[in-house]
């Protein structure tokens, strides 16, 4: 596994790898000059908008090196490696899972920090007063470990969420590539099988009752958590347990059935 690791590392750093040091190296650079009060107000106001457009850069190389990690697992010639390597589907998934989510979540962190940042300084110059002494002022040092908790609690969320739907993607194929390969109407049945695979997910809802409430979204079911407390650590802990689901249900299915 740590093998896997370290090639999908490397593989999908040949496809992100320069763009976001060039994205990062950008923004530093505006950071640390806009620190030092030598950009004046026109300047912040260009380099948040070069450091916008730089997000949505890394937001869709970010994409294009998912399709082509995941391409690779199901698609010859790279599935026919991953057929031969003598280690088990579940690990050979877990380490391109966890490496995609490594590289999507550091290179789109780093680059909406640095956005904030620009932006924030920027404010500044508007409001005539220092935005990020305002931002001190307004947090209480009683309430500190609160706002820690919180902060945590949705970083959890954002990754937890993020796995569920990688993995669901990867479910999806999983069952095209297996179940439903060179079948009449497979795109139909597969399409299908995801319906019935977010109708099932939406109905696990019911388990939040005690922490949530629940409503009706046409056939789905939605909870309304308030922000927050045990509710949010909750619908983590059941986002992560779907996350498993499927998890179980794709190495399985690569693992014993799998047409490239």
């Amino acid at each position: 596994m740590k093998a896997q690791f370290k090639y999908t590392i490397l593989d999908g750093l040949r496809v992100r790898g320069g763009i976001f040091a060039v994205v990062f190296l950008m923004n530093l650079v505006f950071i640390v000059l806009g620190a030092a009060g030598l950009l004046p107000t026109a300047a912040k106001i260009t380099a948040v908008s070069l450091s916008g457009v730089a997000l949505s850069v890394i937001i869709i190389v970010n994409i294009v090196g998912d399709i082509k990690i995941i391409r690779r697992m199901f698609a010859a010639p790279g599935a026919y490696l991953y057929a031969l390597t003598p280690v088990p589907r579940r690990k050979i998934l877990a380490a391109n899972m966890i490496s995609m989510m490594i590289m999507d979540i550091v290179t789109t962190a780093v680059s909406i920090a640095s956005v904030s940042w620009i932006a924030i300084d920027m404010s500044g110059d508007f409001m005539g007063e220092s935005v990020w002494e305002m931002i001190r002022s307004s947090a209480y040092l009683s309430d500190w470990w609160h706002y820690i908790l919180q902060a945590l609690l949705f970083v959890a969320l954002l990754v937890a969420g993020y796995l569920l739907v990688m993995m669901f993607i990867v479910a999806v194929i999983s069952v095209r590539r297996s179940l439903f390969y060179q079948k009449r109407a497979g795109g139909v049945l597969t399409a299908l099988t995801a319906v019935a695979a977010v109708y099932a997910m939406s109905l696990t809802n019911f388990l939040m009752i005690p922490f949530a409430a629940v409503s009706r979204w046409g056939m789905y079911f939605t909870i309304t958590i308030a922000p927050g407390g045990i509710g949010l650590a909750m619908y983590v802990l059941l986002t992560v347990i779907q996350v498993a689901a499927l998890f179980m249900v794709a190495s399985n299915l690569m693992e014993r059935r799998m047409n490239i």
